[in-house]
């Protein structure tokens, strides 16, 4: 494997976890039970150590193999790469039926001046003695926090873009934290209502801006106008005004 860092591309869905279906041949669906506690991790100032819990509620043993990687966004969403600050134990465990598998996870160092990202990928090995079915193989992607010794916030400012018959609200974080931004609506002076397109990752990184597709059903927000923007987020409710800056 060479020593270069590899450069991963991936989607995450709400709440961080997402769930790949591979199929195989056969004629029947074979559910799967596996679900990670948390949902994700939170690492307090001087913090060096968690824990994640994999549960096996199937009727048989399956493996999992957990990687943890560093997590950063660009205009092209999620990246993942390798890192050497965090170590996870074991690195691939197989969990009983109705059993659980408690994961460490070891920070190596404490971030500097701004709050740290990582993702946990925990991926369901295919048992490939199993008979031939549909097989529902689930990979869980866990977001892994870790606040600096001073206090950090996110500061989130909002514009608004349009390209063509497209329209984007666009968020800058010039914080020193994440934030989740969940029902974003956007409000026109006439009283319509413009929400984003379904399926975004919620997440702003620190230090990241953000471009999210908005609805428009064929009736744009007027260039001209003000919208009015409402979101709760993790850091509280969101209430601004935001303005179209110059088409590009």
């Amino acid at each position: 494997m060479p020593c270069a860092l590899k450069k991963l591309h991936l989607a995450m869905a709400m709440l961080g976890i997402s769930i790949i279906l591979l199929l195989m041949a056969g004629p029947s669906a074979q559910p799967q039970a596996l679900s990670v506690t948390p949902v994700n991790v939170l690492l307090a100032p001087g913090t060096k150590a968690s824990t994640l819990t994999v549960v096996n509620q199937a009727e048989e043993e399956t493996s999992v193999q957990i990687r943890v990687y560093a997590w950063s966004q660009n205009s092209d969403g999620d990246q993942l790469l390798e890192t050497p600050l965090v170590v996870v134990s074991p690195p691939i465990a197989a969990v009983a039926p109705g059993g659980s598998q408690v994961v460490r996870i070891l920070l190596r160092q404490q971030p500097q001046g701004k709050e740290a990202t990582y993702r946990i990928l925990v991926d369901q090995i295919p048992n490939a003695n199993k008979a031939q079915g549909v097989r529902m193989v689930l990979r869980m992607s866990i977001p892994v926090f870790v606040l600096p010794t001073a206090r950090a916030t996110s500061h989130l400012q909002f514009h608004m873009e349009r390209e063509g018959d497209k329209v984007f609200l666009v968020c800058h974080n010039d914080g020193l934290r994440h934030d989740l931004l969940r029902d974003i609506v956007l409000t026109a002076a006439d009283g319509h209502k413009f929400k984003m397109v379904p399926g975004i990752p919620p997440y702003i990184l620190s230090g990241v801006t953000r471009r999210w597709p908005v609805q428009v059903d064929g009736m744009p927000p007027n260039p001209s106008e003000t919208l009015q923007l409402t979101s709760s987020s993790d850091s509280g409710s969101i209430h601004q005004e935001v303005r179209f800056v110059p088409e590009r």
